[in-house]
């Protein structure tokens, strides 16, 4: 992942970057560089003219190996805003499910001339492997139980328009760790800006070595949450489990689900996120998820908007940079 900075005269976004593959490795300007650009796209939303021509003549290709409603749409939607033009590539109908390798379709999207692709798999490494692959930059919409840098990015945009600063905060992260990418974005991004991280989970759904990333670990919800500033709670993702994590789902909600009674030993003023789709009763009480007051889960959906704009909008630019053309 390479950044660099261009001339103040320059009318395109600060930031340059060949891929996004990850949080890990950015650093903290590149991150409020991301943030700040998406918070003017969070205004252009609101607005009744909502199309920019910014990226027109630009071609942004979805490549998702995975189903997803949110971030897809989110992504298609971004892309259009900012005028270029986008191709929604079906995985399930593709030449891929005729037993095409990964490589193979790297040089066909190649072939196209995309400026963009965005890239969702269930692989860890998979979106890495095709960026080296391709000549255009390769936005990570999830790979795995690696990374999904853009979920952090709107997490964090979130939370900033919230508190005003995420340094200093304390957010616990709670529930199947071991098979989240959020998290592990999440871990990075907090880090980088200066919040305090626990995490909260059964020992079953925490990876080996997780605490050499700087994190607090705790086994029960109470002592997690005293004094937190955010609450993000993880789905418990079933799909990419291949043994009993857990005893049961009613006893995981019984001992890892939030709940009102649970969130009261949080602070007064403490926010409660979740990246979607969520687990009503198995990870989070419907109460919770739906209070005005507390939940930030709507405010979520709206921030992925326009931090993917911005994300598109950067690796979109760069590919002009002369050392973006030699890769």
């Amino acid at each position: 992942m390479t950044s660099s900075q261009p001339s103040p005269q320059s009318d395109a976004p600060a930031l340059r970057l060949q891929h996004l593959l990850g949080i890990e490795g950015l650093s903290r300007p590149d991150i409020e560089a991301l943030l700040d650009l998406s918070d003017r796209y969070v205004d252009l939303n609101r607005r009744a003219e909502k199309k920019m021509s910014s990226l027109r003549g630009r071609t942004i290709i979805n490549l998702f190996f995975e189903d997803s409603t949110r971030t897809r749409t989110s992504f298609e939607l971004a892309g259009k805003r900012l005028g270029a033009d986008v191709l929604n590539m079906s995985v399930g109908t593709s030449s891929v499910k005729k037993g095409e390798t990964l490589i193979d379709t790297a040089v066909t999207l190649n072939a196209m001339h995309p400026d963009v692709l965005t890239i969702r798999h269930g692989d860890s490494g998979a979106v890495h492997l095709l960026a080296q692959k391709v000549n255009c930059g390769v936005i990570n919409a999830g790979d795995g139980s690696h990374e999904h840098p853009t979920q952090a990015l709107l997490d964090a945009l979130t939370i900033r328009r919230r508190k005003g600063d995420i340094t200093g905060l304390t957010v616990a992260i709670c529930g199947d760790v071991a098979h989240s990418r959020v998290a592990r974005s999440n871990i990075h991004l907090l880090s980088i800006m200066g919040a305090r991280v626990r995490i909260v989970a059964p020992p079953t759904l925490i990876p080996a070595g997780l605490d050499r990333l700087g994190v607090e670990i705790h086994h029960d919800m109470r002592t997690g949450l005293a004094d937190c500033d955010i609450v993000m709670m993880l789905r418990l993702q079933n799909e990419r489990m291949q043994a009993s994590y857990i005893p049961s789902v009613r006893e995981y909600y019984k001992l890892f689900g939030l709940d009102h009674e649970k969130l009261a030993v949080a602070k007064p003023d403490a926010l409660v996120m979740h990246p979607g789709p969520m687990n009503r009763g198995v990870e989070i009480d419907s109460d919770v998820a739906d209070d005005i007051e507390r939940s930030l889960i709507r405010e979520q959906v709206e921030m992925g908007v326009a931090v993917r704009m911005a994300c598109l909008e950067v690796l979109a630019q760069s590919q002009l940079e002369p050392w973006a053309k030699n890769q």
